[in-house]
């Protein structure tokens, strides 16, 4: 199997990530999973070239937001690249295709709009938000098969709140703020195609915790049963 990690920089960069670091760590979960990866910090064209691709890993930021200090600005969007990125995605989705969006995709590609409705939620600006980065206590929900036998667990992480959510999710975890619980882990049937998203992964101990890494890695194990049937939600 076949796996791309599509890595935040230019216009993906932000200045509160290092997707380097995080899409390392993500890299060995991945080959660990039994997947051959590739990684590139070329979102538009690892979205326009999906066609062998069994699992597509998204770890990039907000191309809205603010760039890292010093960096240089990367200009207006080629609209000709968005277009083929759209087709690429939808073409996938189409005919089956892992996805893990991780933590700042909640806000990237926003020039894709059928990324965000992939997704199923959204991080909105003056709406959304996160408590301090500190230690985050991560309960499991839920009867997917991926929550199934998994224990709640801490780590050292954000946790974002507030996500405006427009799509049905079926949460895997939650957190609490404020005497509130927030989607923190769901999945997603997309036809043919299943997704993840984990909005945790701010920084490189997210992924140093064990209990975080058994959650993706039975991701990736109910990620790798595509083209998924429609029928079947195990």
């Amino acid at each position: 199997m076949r796996a791309v990690i599509l890595s935040g920089s230019g216009r993906y960069a932000d200045p509160w990530h290092r997707f380097d670091e995080t899409s390392a760590a993500l890299a060995g979960i991945v080959a660990g999973a039994g997947y051959r990866v590739e990684a590139s910090d070329d979102l538009l064209g690892g979205f326009a070239a999906l066609d062998d691709i069994d699992l597509v890993v998204v770890n990039a930021g907000d191309p809205d937001g603010p760039m890292p200090e010093g960096a240089a600005d990367p200009g207006p969007v080629d609209e000709s690249r968005v277009a083929a990125a759209t087709a690429g995605f939808e073409a996938a989705l189409e005919r089956g295709i892992g996805i893990l969006a991780v933590h700042a995709a909640a806000s990237t590609l926003r020039e894709v709009p059928a990324f965000g409705a992939a997704l199923g939620a959204r991080w909105v600006e003056g709406e959304s938000w996160h408590p301090e980065l500190g230690d985050a206590r991560v309960h499991v929900v839920g009867s997917h098969a991926i929550a199934e036998g998994l224990a709640d667990f801490t780590v050292t992480d954000e946790r974002y709140a507030g996500l405006r959510l427009d799509g049905v999710i079926e949460p895997i975890a939650e957190h609490e703020d404020g005497g509130m619980r927030h989607p923190l882990v769901w999945a997603r049937e997309l036809g043919h195609s299943r997704l993840v998203y984990d909005a945790l992964g701010h920084d490189i101990r997210s992924y140093e915790s064990a209990e975080h890494r058994e959650l993706l890695e039975r991701a990736l194990q109910w990620l790798s049963r595509v083209p998924a049937p429609t029928f079947d939600a195990s």
